[in-house]
């Protein structure tokens, strides 16, 4: 299994379930286009996803949490960037590449819960995040399975 998350040459040659490939494509996908989202929304999703009350704080408070949202989501776009190349040119790295969303995905949800936002409201992305959170588990799961494995019997 570490074989398959370390491989010993990072090469085009994908090794694992064919599916989590495809699940590969709409994960990175909407890793790009939240973090367009994050920067190019004149609230960086604050107010209008996350459901924070911008229009209540500050002026100067506002623009800092915009800025806030426009710089994580520089950060996702480059991830974002990073899973495109995997995608095209280094395929073996698609399990470190899923494992890294994972950790990710605990990483925030350990952060939300120690640190929460106050929110006017329940969030809009919470859906899009419970996709995504499915397709990036399921993906890393099936990609640490070897093409020529068969199914479990039961």
């Amino acid at each position: 299994m570490l074989n398959r998350i370390f491989p010993e040459r990072i090469d085009n040659h994908y090794r694992g379930h064919k599916l989590a490939l495809w699940f590969f494509v709409p994960v990175t996908l909407m890793k790009i286009g939240i973090s367009m989202v994050h920067i190019f929304y004149a609230d960086g999703g604050g107010q209008s996803i996350s459901k924070m009350p911008l229009d209540a704080y500050p002026a100067g408070a506002t623009q800092n949490v915009v800025a806030l949202y426009a710089r994580m989501g520089v950060d996702q776009l480059i991830l974002g960037l990073l899973f495109v190349l995997v995608l095209f040119r280094y395929r073996a790295m698609i399990p470190l590449m899923y494992l890294v969303a994972v950790t990710h995905y605990i990483a925030l949800k350990a952060i939300a819960s120690a640190k929460p936002i106050a929110a006017a409201g329940r969030s809009s992305a919470g859906t899009m995040a419970l996709i995504l959170t499915f397709l990036t588990v399921t993906g890393f799961v099936l990609s640490l399975l070897r093409k020529d494995d068969p199914p479990a019997q039961g």
